[in-house]
Order: structure tokens, then C-alpha cells, then sequence
């Protein structure tokens, strides 16, 4: 039985808000992605947030009226969300002191697509070279956010095949599946294992209607819900188990 798209933006970006909730508390409560199945359960459901945050950049910005406003207001949330990243994981706030993964919040992945794209999209007083290796140096920055250069390149492709969803999904997929194999033999097993639940997004993006929605403060409360959770979290996680790391 085909499923009838009946739910709007708002609708879709409230299950993302619930399952990045879900997932993070589930952070909070079994800390280090442990082999428990109820843990991974849980992860799995929270692994619907990122192909839903990455298909609205791209509406995001193919319906935006002013891309440099929306350019600025993901770079200021990206600033606000690595703080509140850290504090809420444990995290140094000063990048590589303890590592390279995971050392800023996805928030930066996603303001650096939509920079990319725009750089696509205009031109520069520079030659094709000199564009592409900038294009090239801000994709790799990445590397070291939530879902790293993943995010990045999965928007990137997503916005291409914007329109057709099943082709936005297996191009999607296919950079989940290499963000899982480098997890697998470089960070977590357990953490690849769970990234399995992306593929839960496809019937949840199928129900996509197309139309905004007619809640304008829910732009505002994504944005400001997710620092203001990771800053519940981090006291959480202090009250809890005292003032060290919940990640791997």
C-alpha cells in the first residue's frame, strides 16, 4: 500500500527534534555506545535525525530568499551548538586536545553544505582551480564534527537529486555506509553497527507533502531547542557521573 504524504516541514523537523532527543539521552543513560540491545534500539532511532536535518538544508536552501542570511544564521548556531556540544558530552572545547573525532557539533557540517553550495552557485574572482581547492579545504574541515565530511558530501548529493527521493536516499546511503566503515575499524563497532537505522528516514521523508507548515516559531525552536538540550544534557551528565566524557 502506497502511503499518502500528508505531513509537512514541521512535522518531519518535530521527529527529528524527538529522535535526536531520544538519542541523546540514550547517551546520557548507557554512556559509550555499549553492546546493549536496548541502547542500540534506541540509537537507531535516533539515527533518523541526520538524513531529515540534511534533506531540509537542502529545501532550505533551494527556497531560501536571501542564502547569505541563511549562511549566517547556520554559522552563528554552529558557534553556540560547539559549546554547547562539548559541555553536554564532556568534551575539551578547544578542538584536538583530545582527539580528531567528534570534536564540534554537526551544526558545522551543515553550515559548511550550504556554503559550498553557494559557492557552486556564484561566481568568484577566482579561477575554477583555486574555487575547487576552497571548496575541497572546507569539505575536509568537517572531518572532525558529528558525522565529519559525511554530512557534508551527503548534502552535497541530496541537493542534486533534490526532487526525486529515492535517488537522494541511495546517494545518502552510500556515504552513511563509508561513515559506517570507517566507524567500524576506527571508533566504534557497536556505533557503526547502529547507523543501520538511516535507513528508517525513507518511509518517514515518503510522507513529505511538500509544504512548510504554518508554525514559524518552529525554524526558531530547531534552532534553539538543540543548544538548549545539549546544555540540559551536560548538567545531566555532571550531576550524574561527574565531569567526564559519555562518548566512546
Amino acid at each position: 500500500m502506497r502511503l499518502q504524504p500528508r505531513w509537512n516541514a514541521d512535522h518531519l523537523k518535530l521527529i527529528a527534534i524527538i529522535a535526536m532527543t531520544i538519542d541523546h539521552v540514550s547517551d546520557l543513560i548507557c554512556p559509550g555506545f555499549p553492546a546493549e540491545p536496548g541502547a542500540m534500539a534506541l540509537h537507531m532511532v535516533g539515527r533518523l535525525t541526520a538524513p531529515i536535518m540534511w534533506f531540509f538544508v537542502c529545501e532550505g536552501y533551494y527556497y531560501t530568499h536571501n542564502a547569505k542570511r541563511y549562511l549566517l544564521r547556520l554559522g552563528i548556531f554552529a558557534v553556540i551548538s560547539h559549546f554547547a556540544y562539548c559541555f553536554a558530552f564532556g568534551i575539551d572545547p578547544i578542538p584536538f586536545r583530545t582527539g580528531i573525532f567528534n570534536q564540534t557539533s554537526v551544526m558545522y557540517p551543515l553550515f559548511i553544505a550550504v556554503l559550498v553550495l553557494w559557492l557552486r552557485d556564484h561566481e568568484l574572482p577566482m579561477k575554477n582551480w583555486g574555487k575547487n581547492t576552497l571548496i575541497l579545504v572546507l569539505v575536509w574541515s568537517a572531518f572532525p564534527a558529528d558525522w565529519s565530511c559525511i554530512a557534508v558530501l551527503a548534502i552535497l548529493e541530496m541537493y542534486q537529486k533534490r526532487g526525486d527521493l529515492k535517488a537522494q536516499m541511495r546517494r545518502m546511503l552510500l556515504y552513511v555506509a563509508l561513515y559506517a566503515a570507517v566507524s567500524f575499524f576506527f571508533v566504534s563497532k557497536v556505533y557503526a553497527l547502529v547507523q543501520i537505522g538511516v535507513l528508517l528516514v525513507y518511509p518517514v521523508l515518503r510522507l513529505y507533502n511538500g509544504e512548510k507548515g504554518k508554525s514559524n516559531w518552529m525554524k526558531w525552536f530547531f534552532y534553539l531547542y538543540y543548544p538548549v538540550h545539549l546544555v540540559i544534557i551536560g548538567i545531566l551528565r555532571i550531576r550524574m557521573y561527574g565531569d567526564v566524557s559519555l562518548l566512546f
